[in-house]
């Protein structure tokens, strides 16, 4: 860049000047109910981004993009007169700190503590307007001592028949014992297959394993059962679906996790085990297809597969379980990938009409959905006919395709017959059966999988044939349960959540074991710190890392701590709730602040969440959960944390392509900021186009908003030879004419608008036309610039505060006094919007010689006077007489001579 671009405006000298005077004024510093100033006659507005973890690469430039959308708003509705709220802290505890202390041996608090000091400077340097008194940090012990505090409520939960979260006291005034109550508990102890790296000696998280390796040095990694905390979060299943209801997200978002929830009506149905005495149940969504299941399968981690394997069959079901052991459960169920599975020996009876069908093992199935068992039916199943094809297993069609399916896959002989032969051809499997013409008229055709009429369906107490799906579903269904052989069910997708790592740098449970059982600590006893470690390797055997500390995890003569930490989801669960009261010592919240804060009316307590799609299901998800458990508990007033939710859009390298340091395509926030100010950075990230869009980055977009500000600038400012910036001779104490008046009118009204819908790129176009406006004007007046700083204070805040102040040397009548982040959002006069006058052009023979404004209203007889009267028409005239005069009212004068 050019030393000529850097004096556009002196950008590199005022904006630390307004941060360092902004955070000596605590000028964003936000009061809580009780505190001396605040003001409970003002509205509340919550607005939250979502916190980083503070990582050693600092921020890139798409994290600026949600920030300075929140802070635009943020600032807007301050300047509209509410309380706002909003804060920013650190995501901390992870993964990449304790790599980095197993690296180097230094301890993962310590480059903690450096990274958020850098990400602190950093945000600092953008003139974000958060306050820092509300700043949180997950792994700060005054955080995570309420992390621990929610654990131990969720230990001591269960949900009743309400299906609300109740203490298990309850339970125990019931009589219950310590088994029964402890089975019931929303946090509960479980065997839940894990990755294990026997070569790194530890467990690893799903996206650590790549093809079945380790992320990092490509190692095999096994599934192996490991003890772990489990959080029942399925006993909130159909809430978390019911009462997204209320809520303004995005319907994808909604729509992700619905299905993620994956809610199913079906039923579970009971299939004997020939020859075991035992039997084994299933869940189907389509129990009316239960007269085409012609094989069963198992996971095979399945507890039944080892006693119904046949010694002949053993070792291959062995070796293939062996080999399913190194795969992730998203690589099992890998849809495109080539089906495997291995036959145990092992028959069941189909219940409803007695045929024996064979047990096979495969992938595709998981423990952790339904019963880790399912009937096949390859008819009418896309994966379950792949398998039953390459293994040669049989089908039986028994729902009946519609007549553009049939004659898409008939026999070219047979494509012109009628509808009722189609149908007779596919129910009987034959051309011909009564004259024994047994080829099929179907070939090269898949499953049927959608919804259709029963056929093949009856034994001697039950018919289907002839019902639609949904009929056909009511009646088995019902048979099945008065024969004792199955139920209608709900069933959910979402699994109950593992909550433990065999992590150091995690939040440490507050659980000790006793003879064999858990129980919680006292809470007088929380926070429960971690202990200190030099060594932070893995164990190498499924022991975790704290179990070094030998000392910390005798909690008493007979009683040892629980040894594995939280994962880093924990502290994300509730940190909004901390912002609210972030320095209580006594609460996780104050009652007063959660309530005013939270409160609102509806169903969500934080008014506007932004962050980036990556967190659409998980991390929303878990808040919601921990969030119910507390509202059904009486700790929190709203039902649901947040109540808008922006998924703000990727920001590309130059190149179109996601920004890596591979593709060397990263644009570093600082960078931006050294060469054209926070103020150009902000704007620019605004400026690229709708904020929830993906959009690549741009130089020469920053260069054109530079340019934009730059403009702004010289509205109030002129510059001699020496360099000096001064207040431009052009401002004066003047009114505005009237269409500057329009101009700055319909920039408050259409840049107000567009702050709502978050429509920042437009209000900055307003903006640019306004601007360009008074830069047309010869002398320009400081009242309105000073109102049109108003608008444009809270896109490019340093620049706004800087000319306040140059304007209020010179006319401090005219300036706000004080800060402008602290001024009113100005009200845009509808009167001043309405068009009184049009643009006229004057022809002289058809050419162009001159234009003004003149009254709407003006007759024909006024405009032609209105022409003659311009000098610059007289002058074209040459002194001759018109011979035609043309008025094209509200457009044009054309004056032949």
């Amino acid at each position: 860049m050019s030393s000529e671009q850097r004096k556009a405006f002196p950008f590199s000298e005022f904006e630390p000047k307004w941060q360092d005077v902004w955070e000596a004024k605590k000028a964003f510093r936000t009061p809580n109910p009780g505190d001396a100033d605040f003001d409970a006659s003002k509205p509340k507005y919550f607005v939250l981004d979502m916190f980083p973890y503070p990582s050693g690469a600092g921020l890139h430039v798409g994290h600026p993009e949600g920030y300075t959308a929140t802070d635009i708003i943020g600032r807007f509705k301050k300047m509209s007169g509410y309380n706002v709220l909003h804060p920013m802290g650190w995501d901390a505890f992870g993964l990449p700190a304790e790599q980095y202390a197993i690296k180097t041996g230094t301890h993962p608090r310590v480059t903690t503590e450096k990274n958020v000091a850098n990400f602190t400077k950093q945000l600092k340097s953008l003139g974000f307007a958060y306050d820092w008194d509300r700043e949180v940090n997950t792994t700060d012990p005054g955080y995570f001592k309420w992390t621990q505090w929610i654990f131990l409520k969720l230990y001591n939960s269960y949900v009743g028949d309400d299906g609300k979260a109740h203490p298990v006291s309850e339970l125990e005034a019931k009589g219950l014992s310590r088994e029964e109550i402890d089975s019931r508990r929303l946090a509960y102890v479980s065997s839940a297959p894990v990755n294990w790296c026997p070569e790194l000696g530890t467990v690893l998280a799903n996206e650590e394993v790549v093809d079945g390796k380790s992320e990092v040095g490509g190692f095999p990694v096994e599934r192996r059962p490991m003890r772990q905390w489990m959080l029942r979060i399925t006993a909130y299943a159909q809430r978390l679906i019911d009462e997204l209801d209320g809520l303004d997200w995005p319907e994808s978002i909604k729509l992700l996790q619905r299905n993620w929830i994956g809610r199913s009506e079906g039923a579970h149905v009971k299939f004997q085990i020939v020859g075991q005495g035992s039997d084994v149940t299933v869940f189907t969504t389509r129990p009316d297809t239960l007269f085409g299941a012609t094989y069963m399968v198992f996971a095979p981690e399945h507890a039944l597969v080892d006693q119904i394997t046949t010694p002949e069959q053993k070792a291959a079901v062995e070796a293939y379980r062996k080999t399913v052991a190194s795969k992730s459960d998203l690589e099992r169920t890998e849809l495109a990938k080539e089906k495997s599975g291995v036959f145990t020996g092992a028959y069941a009876i189909n219940p409803v009409n007695g045929k024996q069908i064979p047990i096979w093992i495969a992938d595709y199935v998981l423990m952790g959905y339904g019963t880790g068992a399912i009937m096949a039916v390859p008819a009418h199943d896309e994966r379950d006919f792949e398998f039953a094809q390459k293994f040669g297993i049989s089908m039986t069609s028994v729902v009946l395709p519609p007549e553009n399916w049939l004659r898409k896959y008939v026999i070219e002989s047979r494509q012109q017959e009628s509808v009722a032969e189609l149908e007779r051809m596919w129910i009987e499997g034959a051309i011909d059966v009564s004259n024994h013409v047994l080829l099929s008229a179907y070939y090269d055709y898949p499953a049927f999988c959608d919804a259709g009429m029963a056929i093949n369906s009856s034994n001697k107490e039950l018919s289907l044939d002839g019902l639609p799906m949904d009929q056909a579903k009511a009646k088995i269904t019902a048979w099945l349960e008065e024969k004792g052989l199955g139920k209608g069910t709900t069933n959910f997708k979402l699994r109950d959540w593992l909550f433990s790592r065999q992590r150091y740098w995690g939040e440490p449970f507050p659980i000790v074991w006793e003879n064999g059982s858990h129980r919680s600590i006292p809470e007088s006893e929380l926070p429960l710190m971690p202990p200190d470690l030099e060594d932070f390797r893995p164990t190498g055997t499924p022991e975790p890392p704290l179990s070094k500390a030998t000392d910390w995890v005798q909690y008493s003569a007979t009683a040892k701590r629980e040894l594995n930490t939280m994962p880093q989801w924990a502290g994300s669960c509730w940190y909004y709730l901390r912002y609210c009261d972030a320095k209580n010592s006594e609460r996780f919240v104050g009652e007063a602040a959660e309530s005013y804060w939270m409160g609102g009316g509806k169903p969500g307590g934080v008014d506007l969440y932004v962050g980036g799609t990556e967190h659409a299901v998980l991390h929303l998800l878990y808040a919601r959960f921990w969030h119910k458990v507390l509202f059904d508990l009486g700790f929190v007033t709203t039902p649901e944390p947040f109540q808008r939710l922006v998924n703000q859009g990727l920001i590309l390298g130059e190149d179109g392509q996601k920004m890596s340091k591979s593709r060397g395509n990263v644009v570093n926030p600082d960078d931006v900021v050294r060469e054209y100010g926070a103020d150009a950075l902000r704007l620019y990230e605004m400026f690229m186009g709708p904020l929830e869009q993906v959009k690549p980055w741009s130089m020469k977009g920053v260069e054109g908003v530079y340019r934009f500000l730059a403009r702004v600038w010289r509205l109030v400012m002129e510059v001699d030879d020496e360099g000096v910036w001064s207040v431009s001779a052009a401002l004066q104490d003047v009114p505005a004419n009237k269409q500057l008046t329009k101009a700055l009118h319909e920039t408050i009204k259409k840049c107000g608008e567009d702050i709502e819908k978050l429509s920042f790129n437009t209000a900055i176009s307003t903006m640019m036309i306004c601007t360009n406006a008074f830069v047309g004007a010869e002398v320009k007046p400081a009242s309105a610039i000073v109102t049109f700083l108003k608008v444009l204070s809270p896109f490019a805040p340093h620049l706004a505060e800087e000319l306040n102040a140059r304007i209020a040397s010179k006319f401090p009548a005219l300036a706000v006094q004080g800060l402008l982040s602290d001024a009113t959002w100005p009200q845009y006069d509808p009167a001043a919007l309405i068009e009184d006058e049009v643009e006229i052009v004057f022809q002289v023979n058809g050419k162009l010689r001159d234009k003004a404004r003149v009254p709407i209203q003006a007759t024909k007889e006024e405009i032609e006077k209105i022409a003659l009267a311009s000098a610059r028409v007289q002058e074209f005239m040459e002194g001759k007489p018109p011979k035609k005069i043309i008025v094209v009212p509200g457009k044009l004068v054309n004056i032949v001579v």
